[in-house]
């Protein structure tokens, strides 16, 4: 059987534009080491044209709504064509933070108290520090990138973060003390642990993206204990949400050694400096063998697909 063409989707209409850019060009430079790859650039919430399901296979890097939120996903299947990563029931699930902490809750992973409110009808300051206490995050629902992000450590704070909220759905929670990890989950096993030490003290999109903001550490300095705790969470929060092939899980880790989950991210960022490939780097794959064992589900799938066909 001829091997398909890896389709690499790029760019998008969310905010993450850049950095899915970014991602896209960087996997698919990755991916030519070893299938025929060809790099699609999406300027629009629509499947390119010349698609075709015998002779392709897609791996996406849209970050975001639309491209992360079970949008695309949902026009793929529809399409019949296969792809790489999470499907759109559980693509939409991760991208809605309450629904993620809720479904891993269920499933005995450790989640921040939390409150979700609509824009029209908000908290007062009041309300949401009596709830979730004096320190309080506030965030969209349904983002990526820390795009929104409040971290608010008095009453000024909440009340300033509130009144900056002008659409959309939000998500309040009590702020968790201790050291963020990530985690890179490839077909349901976790890989090494990345912690991330922002030297602003808080993880917002500005240290995500600027260089030296942020200091990383892969593997985490962590007892074997822990790490196989915050291993086994990351895996669990994989399963309960439905994802399949990848996906990367943040967490906090308490002084008492609890991890705490932040969210799911079903399309992590994919430059070679990235989180993910990060945490592959742990357990000794590289960049080139991480987008090669991404894609692998995703070939299974094309060839039982053929193999039906022909039958």
């Amino acid at each position: 059987m001829k091997s398909p063409t890896v389709t690499v989707f790029y760019g998008g209409t969310s905010s993450e534009r850049e950095v899915s850019l970014g991602s896209g060009l960087a996997c698919a430079l990755a991916m030519t080491a070893s299938f025929p790859t060809r790099l699609v650039r999406i300027d629009s919430n629509a499947l390119p044209t010349d698609l075709n399901r015998d002779t392709q296979i897609v791996i996406s890097t849209l970050h975001g709504t639309f491209g992360e939120d079970g949008g695309m996903q949902a026009l793929l299947e529809k399409a019949g064509i296969i792809y790489a990563g999470c499907d759109a029931v559980s693509s939409a699930l991760t991208m809605d933070k309450s629904a993620t902490k809720q479904a891993c809750s269920r499933r005995g992973v450790k989640t921040a108290k939390s409150f979700t409110f609509d824009c029209s009808l908000k908290p007062t300051p009041d309300q949401l520090i009596q709830d979730l206490g004096q320190e309080v995050v506030i965030k969209p629902n349904s983002e990526g990138s820390s795009v929104g992000l409040n971290i608010c450590i008095n009453y000024s704070d909440v009340d300033v973060a509130l009144k900056g909220i002008k659409a959309g759905t939000w998500i309040a929670e009590s702020r968790i003390h201790g050291r963020e990890l990530s985690v890179g989950v490839l077909n349901g096993k976790a890989m090494g642990i990345v912690e991330i030490t922002p030297k602003s003290g808080v993880y917002d999109f500005t240290s995500k993206y600027t260089k030296g903001m942020t200091q990383y550490q892969a593997p985490a300095p962590l007892e074997s204990q822990v790490t196989a705790l915050v291993q086994a969470a990351a895996e669990l929060a994989f399963n309960a949400c439905g994802c399949r092939d990848y996906s990367r899980v943040d967490f906090i880790l308490t002084p008492d050694n609890i991890p705490y989950l932040l969210e799911i991210n079903t399309l992590p960022g994919m430059k070679e400096t990235s989180l993910l490939p990060m945490s592959a780097r742990c357990v000794g794959l590289d960049f080139i063998h991480l987008v090669q064992e991404m894609v692998k589900p995703a070939l299974a799938r094309y060839e039982a697909m053929q193999n039906t066909v022909k039958h």
